[in-house]
């Protein structure tokens, strides 16, 4: 792999958000990756005099669904370019009356109804467990929700954010039960790349964007479509402001999760077309930090010619599974029985 530009931040640009005002691009980079490829062309250049990464999450047009975004991909390459906290905007649905369209939400909470997604680096016998009960950076969130307030947006610091599959929204009774839940607002895209993001011990923070009520509001149907485009060019205008005036490399210093690996000690992967860097980013996973479980150290044959607690007998009472002419299926078979117990079947002689 060749060697990339670095960056300390990324902006993962949502429906709408495909381009960054005041951004001084100094290169376009095409990464791949064990998971392969993200979402679209990565941006690396300067904002506010900060090495920032910019990526489309749903490609530039808007070509990939809530389902089968890349996440691990995007989070993956983001890491080779050495990035240490990320910025995800998102429009979501209001479930509150107080949280209205246009109105920016800073998350501080998750609810996860995700289905169909690969939401770990942890897999093929790496075994590792993250603490994610606070799941979003709570420096990066200050600062965004200060940018915020500063330039006179509507702005709510904390809310719970329901991550549904989508790519269809909710029925009117799904939306209800969120709203019983505590969920403040509703979006199809942070979920899991809050949790790889963890993993990669990125700091995360979120910019939700309100684009309209969900439709357990009684005015929903009376929204239009021209309303819905309205707010999100509203919402995107407001994103570029605050990321033009606000630098997320003011929060404090993210400190290493102590129950995750690092980075390096990511599982490697190589997919046909890639070939994994042997620099040491996402490459060392031969032996994780981590005891992966294993099977109980009694053999197979141990546990054959274990005497079964249903049988109540002293001796041993074993279970052939090979199947000979002499015993052509398998059963239970006898040795050395005791008076008292006798075997459930015996093998046809």
């Amino acid at each position: 792999m060749p060697n990339h530009p670095q960056a300390e931040i990324a902006i993962i640009g949502g429906s709408g958000l495909y381009e960054i005002q005041g951004f001084a691009e100094t290169a376009v980079v095409d990464i791949d990756t064990p998971y392969g490829k993200p979402s679209d062309l990565i941006t690396v250049g300067e904002l506010l005099e900060v090495p920032v990464a910019f990526l489309p999450r749903h490609g530039r047009g808007h070509r990939v669904n809530p389902t089968e975004l890349p996440f691990r991909a995007n989070i993956y390459a983001l890491k080779t370019l050495g990035v240490k906290r990320v910025v995800s905007v998102s429009a979501v649905g209001s479930l509150q009356v107080d949280y209205e369209p246009q109105h920016l939400v800073i998350p501080d909470q998750l609810i996860d109804r995700t289905r169909r997604r690969d939401s770990t680096f942890f897999e093929d016998g790496v075994v590792a467990h993250i603490s994610f009960a606070d799941p979003f950076c709570p420096g990066v969130s200050t600062i965004l929700a200060d940018g915020g307030v500063g330039q006179g947006i509507p702005t709510h610091q904390g809310g719970t954010l329901v991550v549904m599959e989508g790519p269809a929204f909710s029925t009117r009774a799904e939306s209800n039960m969120y709203r019983s839940w505590g969920g403040d607002i509703i979006g199809m895209t942070t979920l899991p790349e809050a949790k790889l993001a963890r993993e990669a011990e990125m700091c995360y923070a979120v910019m939700a964007w309100v684009t309209d009520y969900d439709c357990w509001h009684p005015e929903h149907d009376d929204v239009t479509v021209e309303m819905v485009v309205e707010n999100l060019v509203a919402n995107v205008a407001n994103s570029r402001i605050i990321l033009r005036h606000r630098n997320p490399a003011n929060a404090r210093p993210p400190s290493p999760t102590p129950s995750s690996p690092t980075a390096s000690e990511f599982p490697k992967r190589p997919t046909a077309g890639c070939t994994p860097s042997p620099a040491p980013i996402l490459t060392r996973c031969r032996t994780p930090r981590f005891p992966v479980l294993r099977e109980s150290r009694e053999t197979n044959r141990e546990r054959r010619h274990r005497c079964r607690k249903r049988h109540q007998c002293p001796k041993e009472v074993i279970k052939c599974h090979a199947r000979t002419p002499e015993n052509p299926t398998t059963g239970w078979i006898p040795r050395k029985p005791c008076k008292s117990c006798r075997p459930t079947r015996k093998t046809p002689s």
